[in-house]
């Protein structure tokens, strides 16, 4: 039987020797990977205000589908991800320089066929049901997922 590929989203440091697929060439070394494990860890534990009040809205399959917070992604963290639906939700970035770096982190995951998601904190926090309904609706939408045949690049 043929082994089966799988797609994966997530943290990617032992998967370097594994073809060309785009999805799987994060190029993370492995000491970068266990620095950004912890700090992710870390952020989980010290959330923002607006993750807190986004996370109650989002764990546990409300939304209909699984999310994860603070998630390493290559060399990002995301505050939230959806993985079945390749779909990362990010708050905050209000400031010049965090929207630059922003931009490069949505580029990077768009790249490899993550759909990205960004809202302000205050947005968050004054209009939350407003945020979540435009979540809902970017989950219901339909995605192309990034072919799992090896391409060089």
């Amino acid at each position: 039987m043929a082994e089966r590929k799988k797609l994966s989203l997530g943290n990617v440091t032992d998967r370097e020797n594994e073809g060309g697929d785009r999805t799987r060439s994060w190029k993370v070394s492995a000491g970068r990977a266990e620095a950004l494990k912890e700090r992710a860890r870390d952020m989980r534990r010290n959330p923002s205000a607006a993750q807190k009040a986004l996370w109650e809205r989002l764990k546990d399959k409300r939304c209909g589908f699984t999310f994860n917070r603070e998630v390493v992604m290559g060399s990002a963290i995301v505050d939230f991800a959806c993985k079945t639906r390749w779909l990362v939700v990010e708050t905050g970035g209000e400031g010049e320089s965090e929207a630059t770096l922003a931009a490069l982190s949505d580029r990077k995951l768009t790249d490899v066929g993550v759909r990205v998601m960004r809202f302000a904190d205050a947005e968050v926090l004054a209009e939350t049901d407003k945020v979540v309904k435009a979540i809902k609706d970017e989950l219901q939408k339909p995605f192309e997922r990034p072919s799992l045949g090896s391409e060089s690049g």
